[in-house]
C-alpha cells in the first residue's frame, strides 16, 4: 500500500512539473512577443519620424521665383563607347572606354551654328557624328581583354540661367523646363520657377502674366 502511494505521489509530481513547464514556456513566449511588439512599434515610430523630417526638408527646401530674364540651354553630345572585359557575356562591370565625341549647345530652341542633325523629336539639334573608332583604335586599348562593338551614345545636359537680383544663376534643369522656355522666350513671357531642394535646381517653369 505504501508503495502504491509513493508511486501515485511521484506521478503527481511529474505531471505537475510538466504543467508548470508548459506554463513557463507560455509565459516566456508571451514576454518575447511583447518585447518584439515594442521593438516593432519603436521601429515604426522611427520610420514615421524620418519620413516627416524628409518631407519637411523637401517642402521647406523648395521655393518659387519669377523671372523675365532667362535662358535655357541643352547640350547635346554624341560619344562612341567600347566595353572591355575578360568575358563580355558574364562580367557585370566591364571597363568603359570613350573615343570620339561631338557636342552642340542649343539655346532657347533656336537652331545653333554648326547644327547638322535635327531638330529631332524633342526639338533638339545635334552636331555631326564623331568619327567611328577603327579596329586599330579599339585594339590599342584592349590590354588582353575582349572588346565589344563600338556603341554610339547620345546624352543631353539641360541648364537654366536667370537673374536673381544682381546675380546671375545657372542651375541644372530638365526637358520640360527647357520646352517651357522655348515657348515663352519669343515673347519674353515671365516664368514662375519652382526650385528644387536647397534652391540648387529648377524643377518646373510656368508662364505668368506680364502684368503680375
Amino acid at each position: 500500500m505504501n508503495a502504491k502511494k509513493a508511486l501515485f505521489y511521484r506521478m503527481n509530481m511529474y505531471s505537475s512539473g510538466i504543467f508548470y513547464t508548459r506554463l513557463s514556456f507560455r509565459g516566456l513566449g508571451a514576454v518575447c512577443f511583447a518585447i518584439i511588439k515594442i521593438k516593432l512599434n519603436r521601429l515604426e515610430s522611427m520610420r514615421l519620424l524620418l519620413f516627416s523630417l524628409l518631407f519637411s526638408t523637401v517642402i521647406t527646401g523648395c521655393s518659387n521665383v519669377t523671372s523675365n530674364e532667362y535662358e535655357a540651354t541643352a547640350l547635346t553630345t554624341y560619344t562612341w563607347q567600347v566595353k572591355y572585359a575578360n568575358n563580355l557575356t558574364t562580367e557585370p562591370s566591364p571597363r568603359l572606354e570613350e573615343f570620339g565625341t561631338t557636342s552642340l549647345l542649343n539655346r532657347n530652341g533656336l537652331k545653333p551654328p554648326g547644327a547638322v542633325i535635327g531638330p529631332d523629336d524633342k526639338g533638339l539639334w545635334w552636331a555631326a557624328l564623331p568619327p567611328r573608332p577603327t579596329v586599330d583604335d579599339i585594339e590599342r586599348r584592349k590590354d588582353g581583354k575582349q572588346a565589344s562593338q563600338p556603341q554610339l551614345l547620345k546624352s543631353v545636359k539641360y541648364e537654366f540661367k536667370y537673374n536673381d537680383g544682381a546675380q546671375q544663376r545657372t542651375l541644372p534643369t530638365n526637358y520640360d523646363v527647357y520646352r517651357e522656355v522655348v515657348k515663352a522666350y519669343p515673347s519674353r513671357t515671365p516664368l514662375q520657377l519652382t526650385l528644387g531642394v536647397g534652391d540648387n535646381s529648377v524643377e518646373k517653369a510656368e508662364p505668368t502674366s506680364k502684368n503680375e
